[in-house]
This record gives C-alpha cells, sequence and structure tokens, in this order.
C-alpha cells in the first residue's frame, strides 16, 4: 500500500462539504431534543402529576424512538453508495423496499409501546402514575409508523447529500408542537383538557405531518426526479430487507446500548435522593444539548464515506473520515472549555437550588471532561456506517458500556461512597474505551482498500450480482 500524503486542498474542500451537511443535521437533532423540552414546559404547567407521567413515558417513549432510528439508519449508507457509484437509478429500489421496512418496524412499535406495563413495573412507576402513563403511551403509539417512514424519507434525502429537508421538517414539526400541545392538553378549541393523553395525541399528530410533509416534498421536488422512487409497485423482497436489517439491527443495538446506559445511570441516582437526581438531569440535559453537534457531524461523515465507497476511492474514505473526525475535536473542545469554565452559571440557568446548583456544577466537570471521548466514539461510528461496518462496532459499545461503564459507574458510586460523579467516572471510562477501540477501528479499516471494495461490493448483491 502507498503511503498516505494529505492534500491540504483536498482537505479543505471535504471539511467544506462536511459542514454544509452537517449544520442542517445538527440543527434538526436540536429540534428534536427541543420538542422534549416542549412537552416537559406544557406538562409541567398542567401539572405535577401530568408531568411525571409525561417524563416517564417519554423514557419509554425514547426506547422505541432509537429502536426506530436504528434501523433505518442502514438507508442513508445504502443510498449514498449508490449515489456515489454513478447508479442512482438504482435508488428507488432500495427506497421502496426501506419504505415497507418502515410500515413494518411501526406497527411492531406501535404494538410495543401500547404493551409496555411490564417495562412501566420495571422502572418503579409510583402506581398513581399507570394511568397516566398508559394514557400517553397509547396516544402517542399512533405516531409510531409515522416516524420510521419519516426516517425513511429523511434517510434518502440524507443519503443523497440533501440535508436541508431534514432541517426543514424537524424545525416545522418544533413550532407546531406548542399549539397542538396546548389545545389537545388544555383543551381548547371545544376540546375537553386531555392532559397526558393529549400530550402524546399532539406529538403523535405532529409525526404524522411531518412525514407526509417529506413525502410530498420528496415526490414533488426536483432533486429527486430520475431516482425512479414510483417505478411501480413492488411487494416486499425479503432478501433486499434482510439486507437493510443486517446493517440496520446493529446499529439499533449500538444505540439502545447508549441510551440505557444513560437511562440505567439516571436510576441508579434517583436512589441516592431528589437533589443528587435533580443535579444528574441538569448535567445530562447539557451533555445531551451539546451532543448534538458531533451527532449531526456523525451523521454527516457517513454520507461522506459512504460516496467515497461508492465511487470506489480508498483515499476519499480517509479524507471523509479524519476530516470529520477533526472538526469534532475542534468542536468538542469548545464544547468542554464551556463546561470546564462557567459550570455553576450553566447549573444556574435551570434551577435556584444552591444545593443541587453545587452538585450539578460538579458533574458538569465531569461531562466537560468526556466531551473528547463522546465526540471521537460517535463520530468513528459514522465513519464506520458509512462503510456498513455495524457488527464490530456493535460488539466494542456493548463491551465499553456495560462491560467497563456501567460497572465501573456502580463500582465508585455505591462501593466507593462518591455518588453521582463516581457513576459519571464511570460513564467517562465507558465512553473512552468506546471512542480508543472505534477510532482504531476506523483507522484500520480505512487503511486497506480491499475492505473498502468488499463493502461497496456488498452494498446491493440482488441488484449488481454481476459485480
Amino acid at each position: 500500500m502507498k503511503s498516505f500524503r494529505p492534500d491540504r486542498a483536498r482537505i479543505a474542500r471535504e471539511i467544506g462539504a462536511t459542514v454544509r451537511l452537517a449544520l442542517p443535521l445538527i440543527l434538526a437533532q436540536l429540534a428534536a431534543i427541543g420538542s422534549n423540552v416542549i412537552d416537559t414546559m406544557l406538562s409541567g404547567h398542567y401539572s405535577a402529576h401530568v408531568m411525571a407521567a409525561v417524563a416517564v413515558g417519554a423514557s419509554i417513549w425514547s426506547l422505541a424512538i432509537v429502536s426506530g432510528i436504528g434501523v433505518m439508519m442502514s438507508v442513508p449508507p445504502s443510498v449514498s453508495q449508490l449515489d456515489g457509484a454513478g447508479r442512482r437509478s438504482e435508488v428507488g429500489a432500495v427506497f421502496r423496499q426501506s419504505l415497507w421496512l418502515a410500515l413494518i418496524l411501526g406497527v411492531l412499535l406501535w404494538f410495543a409501546v401500547r404493551h409496555a406495563e411490564p417495562l412501566i413495573q420495571l422502572i418503579g412507576v409510583t402506581p398513581t402514575l399507570y394511568r397516566s402513563v398508559g394514557e400517553f403511551l397509547h396516544a402517542i403509539s399512533w405516531g409510531a409508523p409515522a416516524l420510521t417512514c419519516y426516517f425513511a424519507f429523511r434517510g434518502l434525502s440524507e443519503g443523497l447529500s440533501l440535508t436541508r429537508p431534514s432541517m426543514y421538517f424537524s424545525l416545522g414539526g418544533l413550532v407546531l408542537l406548542v399549539p397542538l400541545g396546548y389545545v389537545f392538553m388544555f383543551g381548547k378549541l371545544g376540546l375537553p383538557p386531555q392532559g397526558a393523553r393529549g400530550c402524546g395525541i399532539a406529538t403523535a399528530t405532529v409525526l404524522w405531518l411531518e412525514m407526509l410533509g417529506f413525502a410530498t416534498y420528496v415526490l414533488r421536488h426536483s432533486d429527486y426526479h430520475g431516482l425512479g422512487l414510483l417505478d411501480g409497485f413492488e411487494w416486499p423482497k425479503w432478501e433486499r430487507i434482510g439486507h437493510l436489517l443486517h446493517i440496520g439491527l446493529p446499529m439499533a443495538v449500538t444505540l439502545l446500548a447508549e441510551a440505557s446506559l444513560f437511562v440505567g445511570a439516571a436510576l441508579l441516582m434517583g436512589t441516592l435522593g431528589e437533589d443528587v437526581a435533580a443535579s444528574h438531569q441538569v448535567a445530562l440535559n447539557v451533555a445531551s444539548l451539546f451532543f448534538m453537534i458531533p451527532l449531526g457531524l456523525a451523521m454527516a461523515i457517513t454520507v461522506r464515506v459512504g460516496n467515497a465507497v461508492g465511487r470506489g476511492d480508498p483515499a476519499g474514505v480517509r479524507y471523509a473520515g479524519f476530516c470529520g473526525i477533526g472538526l469534532t475535536l475542534v468542536t468538542q473542545l469548545v464544547s468542554a472549555g464551556v463546561m470546564l469554565s462557567v459550570p455553576h452559571f450553566i447549573a444556574s440557568l435551570y434551577t435556584h437550588d444552591p444545593r443541587v446548583i453545587g452538585l450539578a456544577a460538579q458533574l458538569l466537570v465531569l461531562a466537560g471532561l468526556f466531551q473528547l471521548s463522546d465526540g471521537i466514539q460517535v463520530v468513528s461510528n459514522g465513519a464506520l456506517r458509512g462503510l456498513k461496518d455495524t457488527r464490530v462496532p456493535m460488539a466494542i459499545t456493548l463491551f465499553a458500556y456495560w462491560v467497563v461503564g456501567m460497572p465501573t459507574g456502580w463500582w465508585l458510586a455505591f462501593h466507593h461512597g462518591l455518588g453521582a460523579r463516581g457513576m459519571w467516572m464511570g460513564l467517562i471510562a465507558g465512553l473512552s474505551v468506546a471512542a480508543v477501540l472505534l477510532f482504531v477501528r476506523f483507522w484500520r479499516s480505512s487503511r486497506h482498500p480491499h475492505f473498502v471494495g468488499e463493502s461497496r461490493l456488498d452494498d446491493l448483491p440482488y441488484i449488481a450480482p454481476s459485480l
């Protein structure tokens, strides 16, 4: 293999292309976080009971969201590889099968969310909240098919390097959620007050409006012409759907591993008292907001790497991956600097309780310390998704989070008396191990051109078996 000598002009072009792709995705992810904020604020103004019910229900719903998004994340690299290979006419076949997958997955999530009582009991929810949590989940479950189909359209668009529509429709949904939530929850325009159920109805309605809006945009806009999206009706083709699942299921497990790590940490912190739980929630909310930046970059890197794979360009894979990782290091240094410099000020924006502010400030310092590892692990995973390398990263994240992170945090928190600080040290350990292993995985893969070739040729064997 020839030595790799960086080309400064190409680095500048790659960084520019990644930033243009990532900015709309970052705003779209921030809008998604904003919807949780709106639900919390509206339910909090309704009553403490409804706020608690929505908080519990949203935690369960988030598991469905992560599962759906994870599986549908198989669409962008599949589309981007075809686009890079100049095989745009074959994108329609992939997209039609991704819609079938989305519908099947949406129905399964609808059923699972409506029958989540065992999980509610496992969490240890107060019996007085059971009914309201159930009402919220039954209402919001109707949005599950819309959510998965929305991500099929979004995956198609992002795979074609068209990321602005994701921003437009995410922000549009955020704007619609405020009046709809107010009307359904508080009973306006002749409707009865519905509390937690109303919150679920509003969110499900917004999901359907977002999906229908995105579908209309894709089917009518000239950017998507020539893709053969509606070239005849197709029944499900299980080989093609199986290929998407082969890529998507490990992604779903990976996302669930990380999400459940933080959910588990929050539940454990709840056993240490209200002040500890509140301070943990403040620090976690801040960290989640900052996390949207590397997450948006990771989505853009997936597309750039996949496009290079489709072109059969191993050097392009390295430029896309490492330029994206370099960009993330810069953004994460800024995030870490903010958290380390003014932790008390940030905490004071959430509460006036001096004890909670003090505890949250300590956790924000620890959150600042894991910004680099958190950023590197998510963008390295994004680069590997572009190679359709998802099974080994799944094993890495399961090991890092649940063999290293959670046991370390639990041991430090409860056996060494460090409390919330110990749990966050465990999070740092888990994220750091994931960052190192995922980065090494991409570094080694990108150094071997045959790996890129195998990823490309394994793309859609049912479309181009002659390759």
